[in-house]
Order: C-alpha cells, then structure tokens, then sequence
C-alpha cells in the first residue's frame, strides 16, 4: 500500500524544510531513520487512521509533544494530500438544491484535515450583511458560545460549551485534537447559559447574568408552562422558572438519559401545542465505527411526551440532526444534518430535511438516493427503507443552526423560509460553509437555491476564520440573532 514518509531538512539559509514523500514499497524512504517517520510510526493506513504513538512522535530527531507544533504538522500533510487529489482535477463544485447530482465516492486513504487559525474579527469590524441589511454586535465576550434561545419575555439566553478533550486512543486523535485547538473547537466547557436583556431598546444587551450554570456540556433550550428544558449532552433537564427572573437556582429534574460524547450537541425543540420535546442526538462516530451496538439510541431525534415522561426515537438514520425547526403552514418538523466524512469534497453534502415519524434516514449504510457506503457493514433491508433527505446544502459546511424566518421578517427577503448557520468546513479541499444562509420555501417546501444573510467569515486564503456561525434564531423586533463561536459574540442582523 502507498505509504507517506516525512522527513526534515535544513536549507543552507537556515531555514528548517519539511517534505512529505509518497512510497508504494519499503524501505519508504532512504534517509537515516533518524530524520524521518519510521515506517513502523508513521504509517498512514486506508482505515483513516494513522498509527504514531501520540507521545512519542518522532521528526527528526525531535519529539512533538507540542499540539500547536502537531496541527501544523497535520496541516501540512492535509495539504499534501489535498494537492495529491486535485492533480489534474476539477475541484468539485458545492452540491446544492432539490435535486443534486452528487460526485461518485472517493474513498480517502489520507483524510483530509484542512482548518483555518481561528482569529475573530478585530474591533470594529464586523461581518458582510446582504444588501439591504445591517449587523451589530448584540452581546459578547462569551467562552465558546453555540445556541441561542429567546424567552416570552424577550430575554436572550446563550448556552456557552464546548467539545471537551476526549481520550486519545491513537495519533489520528492526537491530531484532530490538534488541529480543533488552532480552530478554538476543543477546550475548557463554560457549562452555562447566560441572559442578556436589553432594556432601552438598542439591539445590545445591556443586562447580563448568569442563568444557570454547572450544567454538563448544555446546547438545546426550551420553555413550557414555566419549565425551562436544557439538553445537556447526557440528557434532558427540567428546571422551574418564574417570569421575568434573571437566574435559576433551583435543582433540575432529570427526565431522558443520552450516550454522552461523539457527537455532543442535544438540541431542542418543542412541539406546536406544548405537549412534547424533540432532541436531536448525533451519532457517536463517522460512520458506525465502533459497531451499531455502540450507536444505539443515536443518529437520532428522540420523542419525548411532557406528561407521561415516555421517550422514543421519532426518527432514525440522521447522523447528526442538529437544527430542528417547524414549517408552521404544514406542520412538519424539519432538521439540518451533518452527513459523513472521508468520501470526497461534496459526497455526501449535509442537507436540510423535513422528518418523517419513524423515518429512516440511511446512515451509516447509505446516503442520498440509497447510494450504498462500501465501508459499512451492509444490511439491505435498512438501505431499501431509506428516505432521500429533501435539500443538499453543500458538502461538509456543518449546517448547525435553523429557525423558521417568515416573509419579510427581514428586508429583502419577502418570502418564507429557513435560515441555517453554516458553522464551516475541517473536511474539504476548498473550505465551504462559515456563513448564514436562507432557503426559500413555497408549498411547504425549499424553492430555490439558498442566498447569503452573513458572510465574511473566512480570510479569501482560507487560512484564517473570522467567526464560525452555529445558532440562529428570530429575536425581538424583527431580527434575527447569530452565534458566532470564535468571535465569542452573538451577532444582531436587521434593516438597513
């Protein structure tokens, strides 16, 4: 098998080089072993994993026990192994739309790891609106902040969280944690939600406290009957709530159990008549990597019946439905998803979906038009029953956010529709995502391709990102909120 071989070397003007070499049979590579990878080390394998000690990674004569150092390595060689897929190639174009004509599979010996230095915007600047429309900055200074919810009252609440350092098992893991440091996506968890109220009317909140804390990786929120429901990463908490306070105190009831880690988001979303929750659960791996036992329960969006305290799975095969929203014509639930990763720059694309009770959606088996996944265990009876999701958003943008946007909630925008915050691409050899966008509906479903409401997140070289939208949600007056979790901020979009 071809196999990839480092090694360093010093240029007469001092400066330190590494070079990255393809090999199809040993000895890979004739240098000293001293000053390469040992093929015993540093094997790049077809399973998507790399097999290096994660303390002992040898460079040189060097051992990188610096992780900052480790995803410039990792860098480095995504960008070996992207140059080596696009020779002589087009760059796949983004797939988008009802009826997407998705690139065959390519299978990737090398993943694929390309993601910017989170740097924020500098003060003052802000990101690029649409015509029409204009930005501020609503609230800030937050510690990694993903979801945003708005109570009756008007308060806005934002669950501050974070992906935690999770046990690295080999170098692969060593260096996607890595890699996800320089892009501010792993870290220390504020495992809280904050308030903020704005009470002259200026689109800043000028109050701010803290609304609950000492939560476990909290994302979703929902308010019923003055019950405040959080999804924490192992499940669903309930806590009472009096109008108009600006902390909760009391101790949360436990009321649904979830597989923590993996995919960590728990998103929430209550039915039209108040009588029960939706939570969306992502799968634990790629595609079933641990086994389908290990996956039980998730790739998911559960039921839950506010008054018996019943849960279900409503539908399955979602590998990671993280939005959920209604289509308030037609009553449908629909929902983003993360598809999978490790086939090509737009195979599969995430897309947005209306979701069936007890629908399958094909994960981890197959994926758009029951195009079968070869490195899965197969069973043919789950890829017959598989439902084609209804709009491609593009592959790998991390469409997290959704929030029903009504006809002229904002100018310009005169018809109804979804609004989906693309949190951006780790996965692709031109980035894509890093930017809110809005699909228009007709007759209960998408019409149209999707226009931009707020870009300039990403540096034109790709190598920086000014913010990464995740949360969306319709806010008070007709505007709309983004979180933005590496700027730290909650941004505010409304006319011009």
């Amino acid at each position: 098998m071809p196999m990839l071989g480092v090694h360093k070397r010093l240029q007469s003007d001092g400066v330190s080089v590494v070079e990255f070499c393809a090999f199809a049979e040993p000895p890979y590579c004739a240098k000293p072993a001293s000053t390469y990878i040992a093929p015993e080390a540093g094997v790049i394998s077809p399973a998507i994993s790399v097999r290096l000690t994660a303390s002992n990674i040898a460079l040189g004569v060097n051992v990188i026990s610096n992780t900052n150092l480790m995803s410039r390595l990792v860098a480095m060689v995504g960008a070996t192994a992207i140059l080596m897929r696009r020779w002589g190639k087009e760059t796949d174009q983004p797939v988008m739309g009802s009826d997407p004509v998705i690139p065959e599979a390519a299978p990737q010996t090398i993943p694929t790891l390309k993601m910017p230095t989170a740097k924020g915007l500098d003060e003052g600047q802000l990101p690029t609106a649409a015509e029409g429309l204009q930005v501020n900055q609503f609230a800030g200074d937050l510690l990694h902040p993903r979801w945003v919810h708005v109570l009756p009252n008007n308060d806005v609440l934002v669950a501050e969280s974070c992906e935690q350092e999770f046990k690295v098992k080999s170098a692969f893991d060593y260096a996607m944690i890595s890699t996800m440091k320089r892009a501010s996506a792993v870290g220390v968890s504020a495992n809280r939600i904050t308030l903020f109220r704005d009470t002259n009317g200026d689109g800043v909140g000028d109050v701010r406290e803290v609304f609950l804390e000492n939560l476990n990786q909290p994302f979703g929120m929902a308010m019923l009957d003055d019950v405040f429901y959080v999804g924490n990463t192992d499940g669903i908490v309930a806590f009472p709530y009096v109008d108009g306070a600006t902390q909760i105190t009391g101790e949360g009831k436990k009321l649904v159990d979830f597989k923590p880690g993996g995919h960590w988001t728990r998103s929430l979303l209550a039915s039209r008549d108040g009588k029960k929750l939706y939570a969306g659960v992502g799968s634990q791996t790629n595609i079933a990597d641990n086994g389908m036992e290990a996956e039980e329960g998730r790739a998911a969006i559960h039921e839950l019946d506010i008054e018996t305290g019943q849960s279900r799975v409503f539908a399955s095969g979602l590998r990671n439905a993280v939005g959920m929203a209604w289509e308030p014509n037609t009553n449908v639930l629909w929902t983003a998803v993360n598809e999978r990763d490790g086939l090509g720059d737009e195979v599969p694309p995430d897309y947005l979906t209306s979701v069936q009770e007890g629908g399958f959606y094909g994960w981890p088996y197959c994926y758009w038009h029951q195009t079968v996944d070869d490195r899965v265990p197969q069973d043919p009876a789950m890829v017959a029953k598989a439902i084609v999701p209804d709009y491609a958003l593009g592959g790998h943008t991390a469409s997290l956010g959704l929030c029903w946007m009504p006809a002229g909630t904002l100018p310009g925008f005169d018809e109804d529709g979804m609004v989906i915050g693309q949190h951006g691409s780790w996965n692709r050899s031109n980035l894509s995502g890093y930017k809110v966008v809005f699909v228009p509906f007709a007759n209960g479903k998408p019409n149209g391709p999707p226009r931009d409401i707020l870009s300039g997140f990403l540096a034109p070289d790709e190598k920086v990102s000014y913010g990464r939208p995740v949360g969306v949600h319709i806010g008070p007056n007709n505007c709309l909120l983004v979180v933005d979790d590496v700027g730290d901020v909650v941004w505010r979009v409304t006319g011009a």
